[in-house]
C-alpha cells in the first residue's frame, strides 16, 4: 500500500517592536540574563499588561499580507500550563476570537505555483528560555513576554520540500512587509510541525504527531524526512500510531517520544480577565492597509511580465529590493530592460560591493546606463570599452560620452582601417590562418582577437569579422 503524507505547520513569529507586549521592557536579544524584565513579565502579583498597539497593527498588517480576514472584534485568553520558562504558569494568547482568520500563502514550487491555506494568526506572548549546565538549570525571562505570532497553516504541505518553500516563502513576506527581522541565529522564527500519513487517495486524516520548536527550516525539513518513513514503516508492520509530542534530535538526525499529545481543554483556556477585546475602527485599519508592500512572488513575477527579465535576474531584484528599485527607475525608460537588468547586476552590483559603497552615494545619475547602452548599441563603442567607461563612470561621475571623447576611445568603423588591421593579423599569424582555411572556425575568433589587440580593443568586431572571413575566403 502506498502512503502519503499530511503536514501542517505553526510557525512562531517575533514582532519587530521596540518594547514587549504587555509592558515597557526592550525587545532586544542579546542582553545580559533577566536584565530586560519587570514586574509585568515577571508575572508578580497585582500587576495589569497593557497592550503594545504596534503588535497590534504588525498583527494586522500580516493579515493583510497573507490574505486573512481580520477579525472586527479579538480577545486574549489565558493559556494555562506549567513550564519554569514561563513566569505567570500561564500564557496570554488568542483562542476563540483570533485577530485573523483564513488567508493563504503563495509560493513557487517544483516550477509551479502552490498554494497553502491558512487557520489563523494569531497574536500572543513569547517564553524566556532556559539553560541547562552540567549540575544546575537557569532561567532567562529576558524573552518573556516579547510580542509574538502564531501562525497556522491548513494541512496542505504534502512532502519535507514543500514544507521547506513554504516557510521560506512566509519568511521573505514578513521581512518584506517590515513585519519581523527573522533573523533564525536570534530565535526569531521557531515551528511545530504536525505530520501524520494515510493510504494514498484516502480523506481520512492519520494520528498526528507534532515535532516541538525547531528552530531552523533545514531542520524542519530533515525531521520530516526521517518522521514520515517512520510513520510509514509502523503502520506497514501493523503498528498503529498515537496522537503525540516529540522532539527533533539533530544531531542524531531522529525524532523522538516528549508525551502524548495534548488537546485543547488540557490548557483550560478562559478570557484574559485584564484585557479588553481589541475591536479595530475603519480608520486605524486604514493607517495599517497604507504599509502593505508588494510581496516577492507578485515582485518577481511583474518584473518579469514587465521588463522581460528571466526568472534568475528577477529573483535576485527580489533578494535585494534597493538594487530592484533602482534597476526599475531606469528600466522604466530603456528601450532594452535586459541590457539594463545585465549592466546592474553584473557591473553595478559588483562595484558596490568592491568600495563598500550605497546606492544613495553613486556619482552618475540612472540616466547615465541608458547613455551607456545606447554608446554600445549604436556602434559607437565595444562591450570591451564600455566596461571601461562604465569604471570611469562609476569613479568620477562623469557621462560615458564625455569618458569616451576625453579618451578616444570610439569604436574604429572605418572599413579601410580595419582592412588593415586584419591584414596585419593575416601576415603575423600563419598558423591560425591555415587552420581557419583546413576548416577550423575557432581560429576565425583567434584572429578577430589579434585584430582587436591591434586596434587597441576599438575596432569593431562584426566589421573585423566579416573582413578577414571576406579575405581569407578560398
Amino acid at each position: 500500500m502506498e502512503y502519503e503524507a499530511v503536514i501542517g505547520l505553526e510557525t512562531h513569529v517575533q514582532l519587530k517592536t521596540r518594547s514587549k507586549m504587555w509592558c515597557g521592557c526592550p525587545n532586544q536579544f542579546g542582553a545580559p540574563p533577566n536584565t530586560n524584565v519587570c514586574p509585568v513579565c515577571l508575572g508578580l502579583p497585582g500587576v495589569l499588561p497593557v497592550a503594545n498597539e504596534e503588535a497590534l497593527r504588525l498583527t494586522a498588517l500580516t493579515g493583510m499580507l497573507l490574505n486573512c480576514t481580520i477579525a472586527p472584534r479579538a480577545k486574549f485568553d489565558r493559556k494555562n500550563y506549567f513550564y519554569p520558562d514561563m513566569p505567570k504558569n500561564y500564557q496570554v494568547t488568542q483562542y476563540d476570537l483570533p485577530s485573523t482568520s483564513g488567508g493563504y500563502v503563495d509560493f513557487e514550487f517544483q516550477g509551479r505555483i502552490a498554494r497553502v491555506r491558512l487557520t489563523r494568526a494569531h497574536l500572543e506572548e513569547d517564553v524566556g528560555k532556559s539553560f541547562h549546565f552540567e549540575r544546575s538549570s537557569g532561567v532567562d525571562f529576558n524573552r518573556a513576554g516579547v510580542p509574538l505570532l502564531e501562525i497556522v497553516s491548513e494541512p496542505d504541505i504534502t512532502s519535507a520540500d514543500m514544507a521547506y518553500e513554504y516557510l521560506n516563502a512566509l519568511k521573505d513576506i514578513l521581512v518584506y512587509g517590515g513585519v519581523s527581522d527573522c533573523d533564525m541565529e536570534k530565535g526569531m522564527v521557531r515551528c511545530d510541525v504536525n505530520v501524520s500519513v494515510r493510504p494514498k487517495g484516502s480523506s481520512q486524516l492519520g494520528a498526528k504527531i507534532e515535532i516541538k520548536n525547531m528552530n531552523s527550516f533545514s531542520g524542519v525539513r530533515r525531521a520530516l524526512e526521517y518522521e514520515i518513513p517512520r510513520q510509514i514503516e509502523v503502520l506497514r508492520a501493523g503498528g498503529r500510531l498515537h496522537q503525540s509530542t516529540r522532539r527533533w534530535d539533530d544531531l542524531a538526525g531522529v525524532t523522538e517520544e516528549m508525551r502524548s499529545k495534548e488537546h485543547a481543554h488540557d490548557y483550560r483556556y478562559f478570557p484574559e480577565p485584564d484585557l479588553m477585546p481589541f475591536e479595530p475602527s475603519q480608520a486605524w485599519l486604514a493607517e495599517v492597509a497604507s504599509r502593505v508592500v508588494e510581496l516577492p512572488l507578485a515582485r518577481k513575477q511583474r518584473f518579469m511580465r514587465d521588463y522581460q527579465l528571466p526568472p534568475a535576474d528577477a529573483q535576485t531584484f527580489v533578494w535585494d529590493v534597493p538594487l530592484g528599485n533602482y534597476f526599475e527607475s531606469v528600466a522604466r525608460h530603456a528601450r532594452n530592460p535586459k541590457a539594463v537588468a545585465n549592466w546592474v547586476i553584473n557591473n553595478l552590483r559588483a562595484k558596490l560591493a568592491e568600495t563598500q559603497t550605497g546606492l544613495p552615494d553613486l556619482k552618475f545619475p540612472p540616466t547615465a546606463i541608458l547613455e551607456l547602452i545606447e554608446l554600445v548599441d549604436s556602434g559607437k563603442i565595444s562591450t570591451k570599452i564600455a566596461q571601461e567607461v562604465f569604471a570611469e563612470m562609476f569613479a568620477s561621475g562623469d557621462s560615458p560620452a564625455a569618458i569616451v571623447d576625453r579618451k578616444g576611445l570610439a569604436q574604429v568603423s572605418d572599413t579601410a582601417a580595419i582592412e588593415a588591421f586584419c591584414d596585419q593579423a593575416i601576415a603575423a599569424n600563419p598558423g591560425p590562418v591555415a587552420d581557419y582555411k583546413a576548416g577550423k572556425a575557432a581560429a576565425l575568433n583567434f584572429l578577430k582577437g589579434q585584430v582587436m589587440k591591434l586596434s587597441k580593443g576599438k575596432a569593431n568586431p562584426a566589421l573585423a569579422g566579416q573582413i578577414l572571413e571576406r579575405k581569407l575566403k578560398p
